[in-house]
């Protein structure tokens, strides 16, 4: 490490030893063990507490998904808030359990909180996954003409299920809404698939050539983002408009 480096930091961390009135002993450790030191000084010391807690508890997440499960129950059977019933349902839906997820999103949607667009979102997710279409449509059927519902995930999942229960010319409706150009890759590969799969290739064309455009010029962040994704538009691309 550069030596001016090393006179910053140790600096920098006498300063906070100083300003914050800490043990007396990190002088020691800043001054004898100037690289090491600075650098324990600041990930113990300096570094919020707060983010490191939050980082340890998604690590704790992936390592046993469940523990966190069990501690939003234990949270719920303390205090039955609705913001409690909805962290125990996401929750569950992070580690792919539809079925609890969707009884704990329903039991939120009672009373007052009928209404709440996120948790009908989060509800229809699990809906979807579970392959229930018709409670799916029954659910989103009277909410399709709020202004949240446009051009959302929800109503593409919306047109997914139309088309699942047949009623195509509906579901495409709902499914080119959310057509918009730099956004919802995912969606629209899914919607060019829809396409050649009720034999509409011209349109399968033009929206897999944008698509193609659009990937050509993302930043490398959204590259690494849309990794997966984007390796499906090229392949269908090939497939469609340059065979």
């Amino acid at each position: 490490m550069p030596y001016f480096l090393i006179v910053a930091l140790q600096i920098i961390c006498g300063y906070h030893v100083y300003k914050t009135r800490n043990h007396y002993y990190w002088f020691f450790a800043i001054i004898f063990l100037p690289a090491i030191g600075c650098i324990i000084y600041i990930i113990t010391q300096m570094i919020n507490k707060r983010d490191v807690n939050v980082v340890q508890k998604e690590i704790t997440t992936i390592i046993n998904p469940t523990k966190k499960v069990k501690d939003l129950e234990k949270q719920l059977a303390f205090s039955d808030t609705f913001q409690n019933k909805i962290d125990l349902a996401d929750a569950y839906l992070e580690i792919s359990d539809y079925n609890n997820a969707a009884t704990h999103y329903r039991n939120a949607l009672e009373g007052f909180h009928k209404h709440d667009f996120y948790t009908i979102s989060q509800l229809v997710k699990c809906l979807f996954n579970q392959e229930d279409y018709d409670g799916l449509v029954q659910l989103v059927t009277p909410i399709v003409n709020k202004q949240e519902f446009k051009k959302s995930p929800t109503q593409f999942l919306y047109g997914l299920s139309l088309e699942q229960l047949g009623d195509t010319e509906k579901a495409e409706e709902h499914l080119t809404a959310i057509n918009t150009r730099y956004s919802f890759y995912k969606e629209r590969l899914q919607l060019a698939q829809f396409y050649i799969l009720h034999n509409k290739t011209e349109d399968a064309k033009k929206l897999l050539e944008t698509l193609y455009t659009e990937t050509q010029n993302m930043t490398n962040m959204n590259r690494k983002k849309y990794r997966h994704t984007i390796t499906e538009i090229n392949k269908l691309y090939t497939e469609q408009v340059k065979h």
